[in-house]
């Protein structure tokens, strides 16, 4: 039976969560669309998905699943990439955040990765079940 819980726990963790995360980008992708905001920030949306995305990832790796190679990497873009892609987002961002809801909040959710990410990695850290 514990060969089934593993299988369970990687489609969950590898297929499901990013699944579920497409299909969220995609509905937020058409509302934005529909809302006939100029420029509106499609692939700013995408790269936030992408990245806390991949901070839930790497929770839930580090919980109900074995360190890989992809965890390391997504770990290293999570530390060293997606700062500086918040960053630009962000920039980008500030001159536009009052004309619409949704470039409000891609300007927030780019803003307070600065303070998310070091927190969740933190607490991955302090109490995980795997020695780094």
């Amino acid at each position: 039976m514990e060969g089934s819980y593993e299988i369970i726990t990687l489609i969950l963790i590898y297929i499901i969560a990013p699944l579920t995360g497409l299909f969220f980008y995609n509905r937020i992708r058409k509302k934005a669309l529909a809302a006939n905001i100029p420029h509106p920030p499609i692939h700013d949306i995408f790269i936030i998905f992408f990245t806390y995305g991949g901070l839930l990832i790497l929770a839930l790796t580090v919980y109900f699943a074995d360190w890989s190679g992809f965890a390391t990497l997504g770990t290293f873009y999570l530390i060293l990439l997606a700062p500086i892609a918040m960053l630009i987002i962000a920039y980008k961002q500030y001159p536009t955040r009052q004309l619409s809801v949704y470039n409000k909040w891609v300007f927030n959710f780019a803003v307070s990765y600065i303070v998310i990410a070091p927190t969740v990695l933190f607490l991955l850290i302090h109490f995980s079940k795997t020695n780094f």
